[in-house]
């Protein structure tokens, strides 16, 4: 990727209104970044609230300080992006990394688990995660209090760990794990979804989790209460297709409850690093191509003969109750290029919203 084509891309990705999907159908059909970039002015003319991509100055001053910091960005559809993340319904359209980023290549299994968590809940994220760096897994985690830290500090033990934070790359969260973060960008790599600067709030938090399930193959949940953020990340991994594994605690402590029942559900009972190993796949799910899917040899796409009416009648298609794009489809006598031109423009118009899982739902209906 050129360095104008990277700028024009960071700029769409810090664009409000502009989401990982919607970026993706937009460099579908314009080619490029700095293809799509260009059409935001018109585009605009047809919304409300008008496309402002940040100033080209502002950008470059971002890149430059990941740079600065010995980092670099990713971007969706090039081939040093993490391919298990590209599965995800909603990848990332860029993540910024410090470290090696090369680990987000490797074989990753997530270790998570309560904030308040028991010092035998510390000691078995901490042997578990040593164990998986001993058989050449990356161990992924969140940084957070608890048993994410105890599984960073295991795997520095025999190997590189993965921190996935809340916040941008120069905000430690939790602030007494500054120093660990700092260990784990010299050791490992440190990813961030957020642009520098970013304060960890609650909002971010989801998104951390996705990314956890997303590099992953498995995620191992140590200690996770129901109605939990480790839940939260357990659900991800199972909708991408990910493996999940519980150890099992006390039904008599409450930050087991969640993990306990993960298992009555089908989760690997996992008291060892045998029990994890023996059960991950090389690919997460036959279905589920392990494979990148560049961007760059996409050629712009074309809908000829796309009238007003047909527009009108794909909205109308669209209710307050999601909808997959397939049923759509069936629904209507357009071409699939045609559907995906006019979802576009209507997701560009703000009348539409995209959702995981290929579904639309009419904006402000729900």
């Amino acid at each position: 990727m050129t360095p104008a084509e990277a700028l024009a891309r960071l700029r769409l990705v810090r664009t409000d209104g502009i989401g990982p999907v919607t970026l993706r159908r937009l460099l579908e059909r314009y080619g490029s970044a700095e293809a799509a970039l260009d059409s935001l002015p018109a585009l605009s003319a047809r919304r409300s609230t008008p496309f402002t991509p940040p100033p080209s100055a502002a950008i470059r001053h971002e890149l430059d300080q990941v740079a600065e910091m010995g980092g670099c960005f990713l971007f969706w559809g090039e081939e040093d992006y993490p391919p298990l993340l590209a599965l995800l319904d909603d990848p990332p359209a860029a993540v910024a990394v410090v470290g090696d980023a090369s680990l987000l290549q490797r074989m990753q299994v997530a270790v998570v688990g309560a904030r308040n968590a028991s010092s035998l809940g510390r000691r078995l994220a901490g042997d578990l995660a040593a164990g998986l760096a001993q058989n050449n897994v990356v161990v992924t985690s969140g940084l957070a209090r608890g048993i994410d830290g105890a599984a960073h500090l295991g795997a520095l033990r025999a190997g590189p760990t993965i921190a996935v934070i809340p916040g941008g790359l120069d905000r430690a969260y939790p602030p007494e794990h500054a120093e660990l973060q700092s260990v784990i960008a010299e050791a490992g790599a440190v990813v961030a979804e957020a642009p520098l600067g970013t304060a960890p709030i609650a909002r971010h938090f989801p998104r951390r989790n996705r990314i956890i399930a997303g590099l992953s193959l498995g995620v191992v949940v140590i200690e996770a209460a129901h109605q939990s953020g480790t839940l939260m990340t357990a659900r991800l991994a199972l909708e991408a297709g990910r493996e999940v594994y519980a150890v099992p605690g006390s039904p008599l402590d409450p930050r087991c409850s969640g993990s306990n029942d993960l298992i009555r559900q089908g989760a690997h009972l996992t008291e060892r690093v045998a029990d994890v190993l023996d059960h991950l796949p090389a690919a997460p799910g036959e279905a589920r191509p392990f494979a990148r899917q560049p961007v760059r040899s996409v050629e712009p796409a074309t809908a000829p003969g796309v009238t007003d009416g047909d527009a009108a009648h794909i909205l109308d298609l669209i209710g307050a109750s999601p909808v997959t794009v397939d049923e759509v489809m069936r629904h209507c006598h357009l071409s699939a290029a045609a559907v995906q031109v006019i979802l576009l423009d209507l997701e560009l118009e703000g009348r539409i919203e995209t959702l995981p899982g290929n579904r639309v739902i009419r904006s402000g209906l729900r």
